[in-house]
């Protein structure tokens, strides 16, 4: 009569069937999609980070440069800011058109809702910069600001830090109002639209550092940008963990059905554990402790009850 092991599969009741080969393909294919959908994300995140990196470097290397002339890094109009000088600082004389100010709406600053102002600048030479002068409050409810503060008038000297034109937007907005810093776009929502600057205008804008003399009444500043490089690294690790985990769980898996197997066929087979008599304590047949409880045989033992069994056949 075989005697049923403690901690054996069937113990209070039968083992659950062995999952069939095509269970175990259906298992695999799963396992294989979680594991190229977290090297996906993980790659993305990677890429995310080598580019944040990258704009950080540029920031701390470039903020706080010594202004030079804006000729120096923008020889002639079309021309469009090198990615390296971003947030270069420059300096032009000129005068501001403040008829010509359009307004970009939903650029919050440090979490809060605001208008940024955008004037366009015209220079000595005659060329034209857009200058993001700062910001202003979002009044709740409001279409725009209640009131926009000039700029100074007559002959202007500025100090600006250079930046990259902006993407257009496919986004409408308000006579007046812009969706983001695209030159073009900002031009042409000035009062009169944006033909006065045909041929004229730099394909980058200025953010304000300075103006001489100053205005009556002032914008907010715009803040130093953010040089936090945020949680991207540690997501690639994390979705590598994701999918080396899909694949041990599986391991795992294999190895306890395996494991099962091993005691249904053992409980099956003529039980080496259940001589007669009472076996020697701390023999190698031994089924009970010192204490007489019942004790549960080890991997090596059920490995070497097995291979006994198969040879007694």
């Amino acid at each position: 009569m075989s005697t049923t092991q403690p901690g054996s599969a069937q113990a209070g009741g039968a083992a659950a069937p062995a999952r069939t080969v095509r269970q175990w393909v259906v298992l695999w294919v799963g396992v294989l999609l979680l594991v190229l959908g977290c090297l996906a994300a993980s790659r993305w995140q990677w890429e995310r980070h080598v580019a944040r990196t990258a704009a950080i470097e540029v920031v701390e290397a470039n903020y706080a440069s010594e202004p030079v002339p804006l000729e120096e890094l923008l020889p002639a109009p079309g021309a469009g800011v090198d990615p390296d000088d971003v947030w270069r600082s420059v300096t032009v004389h000129g005068r501001y058109e403040p008829d010509r100010t359009a307004l970009l709406r939903n650029r919050p600053v440090n979490g809060q809702a605001s208008f940024h102002v955008l004037v366009p600048f015209v220079t000595d030479v005659g060329t034209v910069l857009v200058v993001n002068r700062g910001w202003l409050q979002y009044d709740a409810g409001s279409a725009g600001p209640g009131s926009v503060p000039a700029p100074p008038t007559g002959d202007v000297t500025i100090t600006v830090r250079l930046r990259a034109d902006e993407v257009a937007s496919t986004r409408g907005a308000p006579q007046g109002q812009v969706q983001a810093i695209n030159v073009q776009q900002v031009l042409a929502a000035g009062s009169g639209g944006g033909a006065w600057a045909d041929g004229l205008a730099y394909d980058a804008y200025g953010s304000l550092v300075s103006e001489d003399p100053r205005p009556v009444e002032q914008v907010f500043r715009l803040p130093k940008p953010d040089t936090d490089p945020g949680s991207h690294l540690s997501y690639t690790f994390q979705w590598l963990v994701f999918a080396v985990g899909g694949v041990a769980g599986v391991i795992i898996l294999l190895r306890r059905e395996r494991h099962e197997q091993v005691l249904v066929e053992l409980d099956g087979a003529e039980h080496p554990f259940a001589t007669a008599g009472t076996p020697e304590p701390g023999g190698r047949g031994a089924r009970t402790r010192r204490d007489g409880s019942p004790r549960t045989p080890s991997a090596e033992e059920i490995e070497d009850a097995l291979i006994e069994a198969q040879h007694t056949r």
